[in-house]
C-alpha cells in the first residue's frame, strides 16, 4: 500500500511531525495529515498506510459530533478533488486526509484529560501519589479507572517532551479565566467522548487536545480524539494492574525498544509486519468508533 510522506502545495504555513498546513487566505487553513509516524520525538523513515486518512476523518467525525459541547475550527473535509474548492489545483493524494479549518491563535497548553491511570500519569502517581498536583487515592494500580476524570495539562514543547504542570501554572501562563475555560472544556469533551466510545467497546483512557482563540472565543483546534492524541483500549480485554494494548503505534514503540535503538536520529527501518500491524490498529479504531470504513 502506498504512503504519503510529504506534500508540496502553495502557501505552506507549517510542517509538523505528521501534518502539513497551508494558508488558504480569508482566515482559512488546509490541514493535510500525512502518513508520517514519529516515536520518541523522532520521525521514522517509513510511513503507515491510511494513518493520515484515519487522523483526518476521525477528527472530522469528532468535531461534528462534539460541536454542541464545544465549538471548533472544522469547516469541511476534502473527500475528493471534484468538490475541493481550493485556490490551487487539487492533488488527488490529499483527498480523504485533508480538512479546511478556521485559523485560530493557539493557547500554548496541551490540554489533557485522564480517566484512567496510565503513561506519564502512572509514573508520576507512583512517585508522588498525585498527578499535576491532584492527589489521588492510595493503592491504585496501573490502568485503574480514576474516581473521576481529571485535567492534567502539560507544556507545549517546541521540541523534546512536554512536561506535566499544575493548574496554578496554567493560570499563570494564560490567565485564571482562560485556564478555567480550557479545563472545563477539556473535561466536558472527554466525558462526552468516553461515554460514546464505551458503548462501542472502546475505553478512552486519556486524551490530549488543543484550543485556540477565534473571534474572541475559545474553540477546539488541531486534531481530536485520534489514536495519535488518545489512548484507546479494548473494553473487552481491559485488565487493570498492567499496561493495556492500545489502538495506536504501540507495535512501533515495542519494536523500537526491543531493537536496542538509542532513540537518537537516525532511526532504524521498521519491518513490514510492524508497519502493517500498526496500520490495522488505526483502521480498527476508526471502524469501531464511527461504524463505517474510511472514504
Amino acid at each position: 500500500m502506498s504512503v504519503l510522506l510529504e506534500t508540496n502545495l502553495p502557501g505552506l504555513y507549517a510542517r509538523g511531525k505528521v501534518r502539513d498546513t497551508y494558508d488558504l487566505g480569508g482566515g482559512r487553513l488546509l490541514i493535510v495529515a500525512t502518513d508520517r509516524i514519529s516515536a520518541f520525538d523522532v520521525v521514522l523513515p517509513q510511513g503507515v498506510p491510511d494513518k493520515g486518512a484515519v487522523l483526518t476523518q476521525l477528527s472530522a467525525f469528532w468535531f461534528e459530533k462534539t460541536a454542541d459541547v464545544m465549538p471548533n475550527h472544522f469547516l469541511r473535509l476534502i473527500s475528493n478533488c471534484d468538490n475541493a474548492d481550493l485556490p490551487f489545483p487539487c492533488s488527488h493524494e490529499i483527498a480523504g486526509r485533508s480538512m479546511v479549518v478556521k485559523k485560530a491563535k493557539r493557547v500554548d497548553i496541551e490540554c489533557v484529560a485522564r480517566g484512567y491511570l496510565s503513561g506519564s500519569g502512572w509514573v508520576e502517581y507512583q512517585q508522588t501519589g498525585s498527578i499535576c498536583g491532584i492527589p489521588l487515592p492510595k493503592g491504585l494500580r496501573e490502568s485503574d479507572k480514576l474516581p473521576e476524570p481529571i485535567f492534567t495539562p502539560s507544556t507545549k514543547a517546541a521540541s523534546g517532551h512536554d512536561l506535566n504542570i499544575g493548574f496554578a501554572e496554567v493560570a499563570d501562563l494564560v490567565g485564571p479565566e482562560t485556564a478555567k475555560q480550557v479545563r472545563d472544556a477539556t473535561l466536558a469533551i472527554y466525558r462526552f467522548a468516553a461515554e460514546y466510545a464505551l458503548e462501542r467497546g472502546i475505553i478512552i483512557a486519556d486524551t490530549k487536545m488543543e484550543l485556540g482563540w477565534h473571534d474572541g472565543k475559545l474553540i477546539l483546534i488541531d486534531e481530536l480524539l485520534t489514536p495519535d492524541s488518545s489512548r484507546f483500549w479494548d473494553a473487552a480485554t481491559d485488565e487493570p494492574g498492567t499496561s493495556q494494548p492500545s489502538f495506536d503505534k504501540q507495535p512501533v514503540r515495542d519494536w523500537l525498544i526491543a531493537s536496542g535503538w538509542n532513540r537518537e536520529p537516525p532511526p532504524p527501518d521498521l519491518p513490514d509486519q510492524v508497519v502493517a500491524d500498526t496500520s490495522e490498529r488505526y483502521r480498527e479504531a476508526f471502524r469501531r468508533l464511527t461504524g463505517h470504513e474510511l472514504l
